[in-house]
């Protein structure tokens, strides 16, 4: 029992060890892997929760380990991509200015974690995860796209994290559909930097990737066969 109880965990200690490795990524010059390594903890981190509530592991615990692996992963891992790829060139405020981001959503994950209202239709202020994965593929693309497009997007990121506006959930999207689009669009992103990263992939792809996707197609095909029984 307690290692069922674990297995969510796992996922997002992995979501953790990811943004680890997309620092050093990034402190090494490799910023494409660095960028999907944040991806991959996009993956990890939507499967945590959903595998938590299939086994029916959910704990404060994990919650907590949640919102650890979170601040990492998709705050400061994004924040040292954005400044080694952009803001270094203003010096130490650049770098104080990246330092930001991490601040900002770690009040955000705080301040859901305290909310005695939630919903399932919508979040308050932009989720972390969408913020940190934002920001990741702006630096996939960052030769194509405008440095100052990328000042703006930051900057917007960092005040929606902690602003009022209701963003609409797809918590009570079916996952087939959620994990499909998921799949199609890392496959797309990952397609289209192969040619110039392949020799320095980062190995943990060819593990998390067959993972979700075969973690998708259970629930797929557990889905159908309940539809089939009720």
């Amino acid at each position: 029992m307690r290692f069922k109880k674990s297995i969510p965990n796992m996922f997002t200690l992995g979501n953790l060890f990811c943004g680890f490795l997309s620092i050093g990524f990034a402190a090494d010059g490799q910023f494409n892997n660095a960028a999907i390594l944040i991806l991959i903890g996009m993956m990890l981190d939507s499967m945590d929760g959903r595998v938590a509530r299939m086994l029916r592991a959910e704990s404060p615990l994990g919650k907590e380990l949640d919102s650890l692996a979170d601040i990492v992963t998709f705050g400061v891992a994004p924040s040292f991509l954005v400044y080694y790829t952009y803001f270094f060139q203003f010096g130490l405020l650049g770098f104080a200015v990246a330092g930001l981001f991490p601040l900002f959503g770690a009040y955000r994950l705080a301040r859901f974690n305290v909310s005695t209202s939630s919903s399932n239709d919508y979040f308050i202020g932009v989720p972390i995860t969408a913020a940190g994965g934002i920001l990741a593929i702006l630096t996939l693309f960052g030769e194509t796209i405008p440095n100052i497009i990328t000042t703006v997007i930051f900057t917007a990121m960092c005040f929606l994290m902690v602003s009022r506006i209701r963003i609409p959930s797809f918590k009570e999207i079916p996952l087939p559909k959620y994990g499909t689009i998921v799949t199609v669009f890392l496959g797309a992103a990952l397609f289209a930097i192969y040619q110039g990263t392949y020799a320095q992939f980062p190995y943990l792809i060819y593990i998390a990737t067959p993972l979700y996707i075969a973690y998708v197609t259970y629930r797929f095909i557990k889905g159908k066969n309940k539809k089939y029984l009720d």
